[in-house]
């Protein structure tokens, strides 16, 4: 594992929950091999996460959705869920780009959604936005959801409140479109032709002006207030 160099900050301790052995020796090299992030352990099932969970207290649970018995879902609720009195970071990682996994996933406390196929450094940026209590949903499912909720009458996961407490700058409005867009952030810097940090530096301030946790309730009120 990552030894943190002396004086810096503990490296972000992280569990990977996965019925699938190689999907967990793929995650644990990468993340390993991160200076500042560190897989503490590794589960099989739910019930085996929610239990390891418990007891070493990772900054981050990457949590699959379809393991046998407890399946992530409901791991992510006891662990994260609303009436937890010290609740955990969750991130759900799946193949499956399914409109009520997504719904399972926040409404349970989930503070990330990604596809397995978003690629390593996308994981990695989902978990240190995690651990800083942010939060990171793939730009691909945050499109998908947009469209259901488009098309249902049920509000999203978490509603933001509408006006925002303080206007967006211009700029502002131009990240949120382009995240409601599901633009990456380095494709929204690429666009707008601003540094990486200056895109995040925006969303910090976009999430705290509406409040919104993720790029999904950005992206949702955007799409309800005409800035698509």
């Amino acid at each position: 594992m990552t030894t943190p160099v002396s004086g810096s900050a503990p490296p972000i301790r992280v569990l990977i929950a996965d019925d699938q052995p190689m999907v967990r020796t793929g995650f644990r090299f990468f993340l390993d091999a991160q200076p500042d992030i560190t897989v503490v352990a590794e589960a099989a099932d739910g019930e085996e996460a929610v239990a390891l969970a418990r007891r070493l207290r990772p900054d981050v649970c990457l949590l699959d959705i379809r393991m046998p018995g407890l399946d992530g879902l409901e791991a992510t609720r006891l662990l994260a869920g609303p009436k937890v009195p010290d609740p955990l970071r969750v991130v759900v990682v799946t193949t499956f780009d399914l409109d009520e996994y997504v719904y399972g996933a926040l409404r349970g406390g989930a503070c990330g959604f990604l596809l397995k196929d978003s690629g390593p450094t996308l994981l990695a940026e989902a978990v240190r936005a995690a651990a800083a209590g942010d939060s990171l949903v793939s730009p691909s499912v945050t499109v998908r959801l947009l469209k259901h909720l488009t098309e249902q009458p049920e509000p999203a996961p978490t509603p933001v409140q509408e006006p925002p407490a303080e206007p967006l700058t211009d700029r502002e409005l131009d990240v949120v479109r382009l995240v409601a867009a599901g633009r990456t952030n380095a494709e929204i810097a690429a666009e707008l032709y601003i540094s990486l940090s200056t895109v995040k530096t925006h969303l910090s301030s976009v999430q705290l002006k509406l409040p919104a946790r993720n790029r999904v309730e950005i992206a949702a009120w955007a799409w309800r207030n005409g800035h698509t």
